[in-house]
């Protein structure tokens, strides 16, 4: 049998539970979990507000088109963001007809502070950081050169479900306008796909909530809860279907009892990991700070030949992966390829390690075993 390089672990009797609540209830759609969830997402994390969608991808939408309808951004401003992610953070920006600027990476694979500042324009608005696998990177510097400058700052947290600085999550910290975080069928709370939206202000929680659910200005549950159904109701905005459901609430609900034990089993598996590695000169690990309270949702190297790993690793059932190209290498972002030098390179390299919680140590260590018998 082989090994996987990402498999969410369900807790299936719970989780069946959970969902035939909402069957013999007969409510499946938008209210009584997804209302519930949104309440422990903001007693875990922290967050003032939350709001519950049916992916990342439309919350990450959500956040520009409302800090662009607010601050009164226009077409063609500029958004500074991340070469090395999913091209869902980008096409964020391309929603609204707005530009993406791309800044080069850190070695936690972070947005580099120094060549954020230097790619700042007239027409910069915003920037978007993505905490990619877990890491929380240079965020601060990054909140203190948008203050400096005045722009908004966008957090994409889909790979940091559970990270947290001192018992604190990122998400919360003063400074950043908005964080989404991603719930999708292999992240670390495992749905099957849905996110959450956590605004700074209240006005604009009340605009998303408003904006997902076809500009209307009155959700189906908000009618209904009080014993009598309100049939009606208000249209102020063209909207959007993008409102998350009961369904993958009541999942989410049950996978989130779980998540500080298994982020806590993944750093134990990346620190099997690191220990293994760190002797091997051809290998570079992607550093975390604050690894001891680091999601991660991603394990990653940078290897010499990266083709011959990944065909070596499956001729042993041990499959790892590829996640993020440089964006800048597809065909609709070419106009920035060269921009960022070291994500360029460092991408050519770049190999997914399995990290989840199937994994045994014996599976672990012969994974270790197959890498640095090819790699020396």
């Amino acid at each position: 049998m082989s090994i996987q390089v990402l498999k969410p672990k369900f807790h299936i009797d719970e989780c069946l539970d959970a969902v035939k609540e909402c069957l013999e209830k007969g409510w499946t759609g938008m209210g009584f979990k997804t209302v519930e969830l949104e309440e422990e997402w903001k007693k875990y994390t922290g967050h003032q507000y939350a709001y519950y969608l049916n992916s990342n991808t439309v919350g990450l939408h959500l956040a520009v088109k409302i800090l662009k309808m607010e601050d009164d951004w226009n077409d063609g401003d500029e958004i500074i963001s991340t070469p090395i992610t999913f091209v869902s953070t980008n096409h964020a920006v391309l929603y609204e007809n707005m530009h993406v600027t791309f800044a080069d990476v850190d070695e936690y694979l972070c947005l580099d502070p120094d060549d954020v500042e230097k790619k700042i324009t007239d027409k910069t608005r915003a920037v978007i950081f993505v905490g990619y696998g877990g890491r929380v990177g240079q965020l601060d510097k990054i909140i203190e050169i948008c203050k400096k400058y005045n722009l908004k700052l966008i957090l994409d947290a889909a790979h940091m479900s559970g990270t947290k600085v001192d018992g604190v999550c990122p998400g919360t910290w003063d400074g950043i306008d908005v964080a989404i975080y991603s719930y999708q069928a292999v992240k670390n709370l495992p749905s099957g796909d849905s996110g959450m939206i956590c605004f700074k202000e209240e006005r604009f929680d009340k605009l998303a909530r408003q904006l997902a659910w076809l500009g209307i200005n009155k959700d189906t549950y908000a009618r209904s809860n009080k014993g009598t159904y309100a049939w009606k109701y208000d249209v102020d905005y063209v909207g959007y279907k993008y409102n998350g459901n009961a369904i993958m609430a009541s999942i989410a609900l049950v996978q989130m009892k779980y998540l500080d034990e298994e982020n806590s089993r993944r750093r134990q598996i990346v620190e099997m990991y690191n220990k293994n590695f760190k002797d091997n000169k051809k290998i570079k690990i992607i550093p975390a700070n604050h690894a001891d309270e680091c999601s991660f949702h991603l394990y990653e190297l940078a290897v010499p030949d990266r083709e011959g790993l990944l065909e070596y690793l499956s001729q042993k059932g041990i499959n790892c992966g590829v996640h993020y190209r440089d964006n800048t290498e597809y065909s609709m972002y070419l106009y920035a390829n060269g921009t960022c030098p070291y994500a360029h390179e460092i991408s050519q390299h770049l190999i997914t390690m399995p990290l989840h919680m199937w994994l045994t140590d014996e599976e672990i260590q012969s994974i270790i075993n197959g890498v640095n018998e090819f790699v020396k």
